[in-house]
């Protein structure tokens, strides 16, 4: 009932003025976002690098409502491809398709899109599309489908384990050659779309995960690069110790070595895990928001973990 809660909140145009205009919210809001300005990110991205950990880095920003605003973001997220190229940090770069006009205008985000790609190729970088809400996905896979028939191999997913889809759609873009970011997922779905049950949701992890470490063992399977910009195939995107351990089981069991996939955790959640992760030689990727329209990815977040609803109301009785 809370997480449905807050995640309708995320999406409540009302909420968001009013709690964007409420000075201790945004303090404690930064904790899980590296700061409003690209400057700001980089210099965290150059933390984590100095902590044995690599990067993806992402714009927030949703829904855009104008062909001027989705062409202006593109415009931005290549500047960060530049800056990432320029400063040389270790990350690439994620990216939601609803920033840049999906909602929009199909046609229009398919140019952005490839306009990004072209420039992240041309740079030797790798972006990642980020899955949203069930409304998405169909227009979501084919616009990844239709990149990669262009030519772009510069290009990953991710899959949402509590969409009952998520194993099909894997297949499928595992054929395809696709490497792939597996998360929970942090959207209210119905249950006729997704399992309602948090254990059917962490059982259907498990299995997708299996299937993705799989089909990394395989000979051509790419292996993470130096620069950390370009992944191997299987990511697993959770802070759920039970299922980072069963990951690392498994990919032991069958040989996979620990450049073959990466574990992904988000900026300001579980440092603690983090570091452990490092010290036992796995490939670490901190996803890393930055930007000034933090509130719906805040509220996602807030609904994911009751700990960290906790930590922000006990900071917002600190002086």
């Amino acid at each position: 009932m809370l997480r449905n809660l807050l995640i309708y909140l995320s999406k409540a145009e009302w909420m968001r003025k009013t709690v964007m205009e409420w000075g201790i919210v945004r303090k404690v809001a930064l904790r899980f976002v590296a700061g409003e300005t690209l400057v700001e990110a980089i210099e965290v991205v150059k933390q984590l690098n100095k902590a044995g950990m690599i990067a993806t880095l992402d714009q927030l920003g949703e829904d855009t409502d104008s062909e001027e605003i989705a062409r202006s973001t593109g415009e931005h997220i290549i500047r960060i491809l530049n800056t990432i190229e320029k400063s040389g940090v270790k990350s690439n770069l994620s990216l939601k398709l609803n920033q840049i006009g999906l909602s929009l205008d199909y046609d229009l985000c398919v140019e952005i899109l490839e306009d990004i790609l072209k420039h992240a190729q041309s740079l030797g970088n790798f972006v990642r599309i980020d899955m949203e809400d069930s409304t998405c996905v169909n227009k979501t896979i084919r616009i990844y489908q239709l990149m990669r028939d262009k030519g772009y191999d510069n290009v990953g997913m991710v899959m949402q384990s509590y969409l009952y889809r998520c194993e099909e759609d894997t297949r499928v873009l595992l054929d395809q050659g696709c490497t792939i970011r597996l998360v929970k997922g942090a959207y209210k779905e119905p249950a006729h779309i997704a399992y309602p049950k948090k254990s059917d949701v962490d059982h259907n992890f498990l299995h997708v995960m299996k299937i993705l470490l799989e089909a990394s063992l395989k000979e051509e399977a790419p292996t993470l690069s130096e620069d950390g910009k370009w992944p191997a195939i299987p990511a697993a995107g959770t802070h759920d110790g039970n299922i980072i351990n069963f990951t690392k089981e498994y990919a032991t069991k069958i040989g996979l070595p620990k450049n073959k996939l990466e574990i992904q955790l988000l900026f300001g959640i579980r440092r603690d895990l983090q570091e452990s992760l490092v010290k036992e030689g796995y490939p670490v990727r901190i996803y890393v928001p930055f930007g000034t329209e933090w509130y719906p990815y805040f509220m996602r977040r807030l609904a994911e973990r009751p700990a960290n609803i906790w930590f922000f109301i006990s900071n917002l009785f600190k002086k």
